[in-house]
């Protein structure tokens, strides 16, 4: 009795030690998402009062902080191509889902230009992940690899988004999670796509910023914010309390710590349709050609 009590004590170990390790692995990695620091604002936009992790890019690519609009304090994007090394800018690679922030305004010049507010290249030169802006078709386009080396790409072509073009300050998110992609504009949601499932990344490759798809130099935009969150929740929860003329009452809930992370995703997406990935591609690696052969 003792030895079989013994033995069923010793598989229960053994049949436990691949979800122990399992769990340790993927807190290791969720914990290697560095601390990122933000304005107070942020806290009052999230109702959070907790440490976020992240990577501000404009600290990641030392952009240096430019005039004064709409007081609003600037970036100076500058003539080169902002790109650097991905090991450089995501040291621990990018968490499987996140939030991507950048808050612009376009330019009339340059209100139709064709632009990467992020691009991430593997070793070989195709790209892992992107988010792209198009102005001549007032689109949002959100493209990824799959397992396969594939293109996944969905894009974004709601009314809503023509308010981006206006030639006014707008805050863009992008929540990336494990299946789904969904897209916000001043903090509303405006469309959310089913995605297939996404490879890791490789952090060989290198990162571009604000750059034109034409021709890999800096879109002409006066940028505000570039804010990439470990947490996919955060473009849902953002409620834009910084903005001109918005004002935000504290969000008051029986459990502080957990409530606020779901309250505001569940509203939405229950108080909308579904959104189907109808412009979504499967389509073989993309690549951009740059004029500066030595990036890669």
């Amino acid at each position: 009795m003792i030895h079989c009590l013994r033995w069923t004590v010793f598989l229960w170990i053994v049949n436990s030690i691949p979800f122990t390790s399992g769990m340790t692995v993927n807190e290791r990695i969720d914990h290697t998402c560095p601390p990122i620091k933000l304005e107070e604002n942020w806290h009052t936009n999230v109702n959070i009062h907790r440490e976020f992790t992240g990577f501000d890019l404009a600290e990641k690519f030392l952009l240096r902080k430019g005039t004064v609009t709409d007081n609003r304090l600037l970036l100076r994007l500058g003539s080169k191509p902002l790109f650097k090394p991905t090991e450089s800018v995501f040291p621990n690679g990018l968490s499987h889902e996140y939030s991507i922030i950048a808050t612009f305004r376009l330019r009339k010049t340059t209100k139709k230009d064709r632009w990467f507010v992020l691009q991430i290249f593997d070793k070989g030169g195709d790209t892992q992940a992107s988010l792209i802006v198009d102005g001549a078709k007032k689109t949002v386009e959100f493209l990824a690899q799959g397992f396969l080396k594939n293109s996944l790409l969905y894009v974004f072509k709601n009314r809503d988004l023509h308010a981006l073009f206006d030639r006014q300050f707008h805050k863009l998110g992008v929540s990336v999670e494990s299946n789904a992609v969904s897209i916000y504009l001043d903090c509303k949601l405006i469309e959310r796509q089913v995605t297939a499932e996404r490879s890791g990344m490789n952090v060989s490759g290198r990162t571009f910023i604000t750059t034109r798809v034409e021709d890999g130099r800096p879109v002409d935009i006066e940028l505000q914010e570039i804010l990439i969150f470990c947490d996919a929740r955060i473009a849902d929860l953002d409620r834009c309390c910084d903005s001109p003329g918005v004002t935000c009452e504290p969000v008051v809930t029986h459990n502080p710590t957990a409530a606020p992370l779901v309250t505001g995703y569940l509203h939405r997406m229950l108080s909308m349709p579904s959104q189907l990935p109808t412009d979504r591609c499967h389509c073989p690696a993309l690549k951009v050609k740059l004029n500066h052969e030595d990036i890669f």
